[in-house]
């Protein structure tokens, strides 16, 4: 490393002709003349939050026994078998807040709305929305103080939807898992190419900025006279660490761009398919980590919360093997093929969401990986998705939590514990004090 008088601030972009690149953390961001430039880099907390819908199959789900570090994985949580170390399963854990004692119908809707606040929605069809403030926009009010975006919302389906979507529930609680406040629910993004402007454009139009990205000109060509400028001010692991950066970058600008020639060829509808999103559940829902990965890495947000299928998803998987309707199965009535066919869709997304935590364990983050800097929480807002229960939600945490942390743990609680116990736990280890969210009792023992 090339010792100099100053370092380079944390918020380090490359700028040219309106374009805005965040670089990641490298060595001569840390505090000058000191031995060890990354130890003396606090390092950053990120926390982000991934949402299955219509519940789990329990049984393939929760490890069996009394918890500890002996548990065998289940076929659910089989995908993170690598990551085992960075790994802690929740069970006993329940959204009480969430019942109505007077209906029903609307379960999708208010286990979906109240999943990270622990809240009973306000049934309503109009614009009247009432919720909660979610977990992660605690987190956002906190650690998004010093990122270009606060949180970054992310989904697979469209937002499209308005008016009744569940016995007089409005579909916005539907459409949004993350809640700024009681009465502010946040739009998910489902289309990468809009994501990637977000992340990386200088704040000129969504129009504008199409118009020149589809002449193939690749945002980070307007920064070369930046990054030669920078480069003079960096050693060569640095150097390395930038080079490598900004290709992924490029790829997966590439990737959108093959996905908007590819629908132009074929036309899809519209609120359907919009320009950008391709074609397959898979590949959209990878490019959408990919993306979350570079946010991470590049730190333009700290908190995250994507939707990998919206709740009541009736969405089929024939790539798979499953061409029924995943809400059907998930009524599935203990019969063996509905329980097979609804733990492979489970199977499969957690195998998606396994390489986004493979990706964030390769990239290197000061002295450790992105992973081990991350809290990242897989879960449903519903139990057994055939009893429509917020009972027994099955909760996956991976990452190290920047040494807050310990993996290789299954933590089994009383059934009914508060689910927003463990928000509570999960904001204190990012550094952020609430002192109550909806019927949490106290912080999780143990966690």
């Amino acid at each position: 490393m090339i010792i100099t008088r100053k370092s380079l601030p944390r918020r380090t972009f490359l700028r040219g002709l309106g374009a805005a690149v965040a670089l990641p953390l490298l060595d001569a961001m840390a505090p000058a003349l000191t031995a060890t430039a990354h130890s003396a880099a606090r390092p950053v907390r990120r926390l982000g939050f991934f949402y299955g819908p219509n519940g789990m199959f329990l049984s393939n789900f929760h490890p069996a026994g009394k918890g500890g570090r002996d548990f065998a994985m289940t076929p659910i949580l089989q995908p993170l078998e690598p990551f085992r170390d960075q790994l802690t399963v929740v069970s006993g854990l329940s959204n009480r807040g969430v019942v109505s004692p007077n209906e029903g119908g609307g379960v999708h809707s208010r286990a979906h709305a109240g999943w990270l606040n622990g809240v009973l929605p306000y049934k309503t069809e109009g614009a009247d929305l009432k919720a909660g403030k979610t977990i992660d926009q605690y987190a956002a009010d906190v650690l998004g103080a010093e990122t270009s975006l606060p949180s970054l919302e992310l989904t697979t389906d469209s937002n499209y939807l308005v008016g009744n979507c569940e016995n007089g529930y409005a579909c916005a609680y539907l459409n949004s898992t993350s809640w700024k406040d009681e009465s502010t629910p946040l739009p998910h993004e489902r289309d990468p190419r809009v994501v990637f402007q977000r992340m990386f454009g200088d704040g000129g139009s969504v129009a504008a900025r199409l118009a020149d990205m589809r002449r193939d000109r690749s945002i980070l060509d307007a920064t070369t006279e930046s990054l030669r400028r920078l480069e003079r001010r960096l050693g060569a692991g640095d150097r390395t660490r930038v080079g490598e950066y900004l290709d992924t970058v490029r790829d997966v600008e590439r990737r959108i761009q093959r996905a908007e020639q590819n629908n132009a060829s074929t036309p899809l509808p519209e609120l359907e398919q919009p320009a950008g999103v391709p074609d397959g559940y898979a590949e959209h829902l990878s490019l959408l980590y990919d993306l979350l990965a570079l946010a991470f890495q590049a730190d333009v947000t700290r908190v995250s919360c994507t939707q990998v299928a919206r709740e009541q998803s009736g969405r089929t998987y024939p790539e798979i093997g499953v061409p029924e309707a995943h809400h059907t199965v998930s009524h599935h009535q203990t019969d063996p093929h509905n329980v097979a066919q609804y733990t492979k869709i489970n199977v499969f997304q957690m195998s998606l969401f396994a390489k986004l935590v493979e990706k964030l364990r390769a990239t290197p983050d000061g002295d450790g990986t992105l992973l081990d800097h991350c809290i990242l929480v897989y879960g449903c807002g519903m139990g057994d998705g055939d009893h429509h229960t917020p009972f027994d939600l099955p909760v996956a945490l991976v990452g190290g939590g920047a040494g807050r942390l310990a993996g290789n743990r299954h933590l089994k609680y009383p059934l009914h514990t508060p689910f927003m116990n463990l928000g509570l736990s999960l904001l204190e280890k990012v550094d952020v004090e609430v002192e109550r969210i909806a019927d949490s009792t106290g912080r999780l023992a143990g966690v």
